[in-house]
């Protein structure tokens, strides 16, 4: 298995892997927050143009790329910050403009329009050693930036009118942002392609937010899928012989599917533990009267031969075998008022 890192484009490669699936899920988790998870398309499109003029004019590409990516993330900001037109018209002349100036410029390249492929959808035998030096200094500059900046960005996506009255500079956080989107799908082409990046920005976010309870153990997840999909879908194109960007995507995309079937799951069962509930007069405490057993990491009391556990507005009926279940004779119902203390059932 092991034998892939004999081989040195493939050391290359997975290190820019991991680069990659460091840095996209970190970005993509605030453009998820924004709803903006098609603006790594627009953008790549544009690098898209800027890759064709590198090549025209035998000049590094990626530079090119970066510089076309950087000046059309901040022109889209700033344009829908000025509200001169809507946000999706905004994203559309840049998805089609890109994409055009880059086909016009591909045909006038002539032979070194041949490596453009590569660029657009990912290829792990092009990754040379300079790329790698430049991919890590990007890719290390968004991690530095999302440290620092990360509550700042997570307030500016989750509310930005609230971010405005809390004196936040909320255009320039903004700008940072697709800065930052711009950077994220250069360090990207590489390895998953201009025309799949966006994938790795959102996708795993999309898995994330299935299990996770907070923004932090969200962002941490997304970045653990972003990596393990990003590292193995590389691996994986090497023995499959599949192209590396559609492989990484079609593995976060499993993953996806995956978590999302756990989550269907864990939801039924949750929802069948809640569905009996008792509704008595008494309130179960403390010196209550009741004996009071550990039942499954929590305390349920001992009513009329039948376990109560006090939960939100009403208790639920557990049996002392362990399971959930009415009583016999006693309806399922919720009654209001009744006392919360905390404890999950």
């Amino acid at each position: 298995m092991l034998e892939l890192l004999d081989y040195e484009f493939m050391r290359r490669a997975l290190l820019a892997a991991l680069l990659v699936g460091c840095a996209a899920p970190l970005v993509g988790v605030f453009l998820v927050q924004r709803r903006l998870s098609l603006i790594g398309d627009g953008i790549g499109h544009v690098a898209f143009a800027g890759v064709a003029v590198g090549a025209l004019t035998q000049t590094s590409p990626v530079w090119v790329a970066l510089l076309a990516a950087v000046g059309a993330a901040v022109a889209i900001e700033v344009v829908r910050a000025r509200g001169h037109t809507s946000a999706d018209q905004a994203l559309a002349i840049m998805f089609y403009g890109g994409i055009a100036l880059g086909v016009v410029l591909m045909a006038r390249a002539g032979s070194a329009a041949a490596s453009m492929n590569s660029y657009l959808f990912g290829a792990i035998t092009t990754t040379g050693t300079g790329d790698i030096v430049t991919f890590a200094v990007l890719a290390l500059g968004v991690l530095v930036t999302v440290a620092v900046l990360r509550p700042r960005l997570f307030a500016v996506a989750n509310d930005p009118e609230w971010s405005r009255a809390a004196g936040l500079p909320v255009l320039g956080l903004n700008i940072v942002l697709a800065v930052l989107t711009a950077v994220t799908v250069v360090v990207s082409m590489r390895v998953v392609g201009l025309l799949l990046i966006s994938a790795l920005m959102i996708v795993p976010n999309a898995a994330a937010q299935l299990v996770a309870r907070s923004f932090r153990s969200a962002m941490t997840l997304a970045v653990l899928i972003g990596v393990t999909c990003a590292v193995g879908g590389v691996a994986g194109s090497f023995y499959l012989e599949t192209p590396s960007g559609g492989t990484i995507v079609l593995a976060a995309i499993f993953v996806f599917a995956l978590l999302a079937m756990l989550s269907a799951v864990r939801d039924a069962i949750l929802a069948r533990s809640h569905r009996f509930a008792e509704h008595h007069a008494h309130e179960h405490g403390d010196n209550c009267g009741h004996e009071p057993v550990e039942h499954d990491g929590h305390i349920d009391y001992l009513h009329d031969g039948h376990l109560h556990s006090p939960h939100g507005d009403h208790y639920d009926e557990h049996d002392p075998g362990g399971g959930h279940g009415a009583p016999p004779g006693h309806a399922p119902e919720h009654r209001p008022g009744a006392r919360s203390t905390g404890v999950s059932a």
